[in-house]
């Protein structure tokens, strides 16, 4: 696999403080990656630097380009897209009009159609609910719709960040199938920022710990999910 995003020597922060410091990291195009860590370790915060979102030092190369000179708006053109934690749905807005949104940089109307209909296959539940306000539907549905509505980009790279965070076992499953079965056949490479270490490294190919904004440790998933410090701190046994 090639390189899709190349992180070198990042470091990025609010204000005049740093929170991630010299992170170097290699996203290989049509794998998932998860990001792990705890809380404040600078998960959240590497998202937002690979979107321009906070300040950033070093490199960032997306598909030969650089995108440390870019507007968050430049990035999000060149195929990165990003559901934040807290899911983020335009609340006023009916289902199916913040699917719509999603698509706001594409010219092709048929196949913006086309593509609301294969996010309708994907989150059936969302087809059913297509009509209704979003901030009516339910944790788990205002998920499925966060990322139905990235989707919409067609993105190389999606960034998901904690997209299990108050939901049911039933419904993060759900999600998290959906999510195994939208890289297999769309082919979307996916960094994903995950608490749930066990399901995140079941589900990545390739595994980055980092703690107090530096990177302590990367490989396989799996590799890290037998790790003796990994287990202990965050899978519990």
């Amino acid at each position: 696999m090639s390189t899709l995003l190349e992180l070198t020597d990042l470091s990025a922060g609010y204000g005049a403080s740093d929170v991630i410091h010299g992170l170097n990291m290699k996203i290989e195009e049509g794998s998932i990656t998860t990001l792990l860590g705890s809380n404040g370790a600078g998960k959240t915060s590497t998202l937002r630097a690979i979107c321009k979102m906070i300040r950033t030092r070093g490199q960032m190369v997306f598909e030969g380009k650089r995108l440390d000179g870019l507007s968050t708006e430049d990035i999000v053109r060149l195929g990165v897209a990003h559901v934040p934690d807290g899911r983020g749905t335009f609340t006023s807005m009916s289902a199916e009009e913040n699917l719509r949104l999603g698509s706001y940089t594409r010219k092709d109307k048929r196949a913006v159609a086309e593509d609301q209909e294969r996010m309708f296959h994907y989150f059936p539940r969302l087809k059913e609910r297509r009509h209704q306000q979003a901030g009516t539907l339910s944790g788990g549905e205002q998920q499925m719709l966060a990322i139905a509505r990235a989707l919409m980009l067609r993105p190389r790279l999606l960034l998901l960040d904690e997209p299990s965070f108050g939901l049911a076992p039933l419904i993060v499953k759900e999600i998290f199938g959906i999510m195994r079965t939208i890289n297999e056949t769309e082919k979307v490479t996916i960094l994903l920022v995950e608490q749930n270490a066990a399901m995140a490294l079941d589900l990545a190919h390739q595994a980055y710990l980092i703690e107090t904004g530096r990177l302590a440790m990367s490989g396989p998933a799996q590799q890290l999910k037998q790790d003796e410090a990994v287990r202990r701190a965050y899978l519990g046994y």
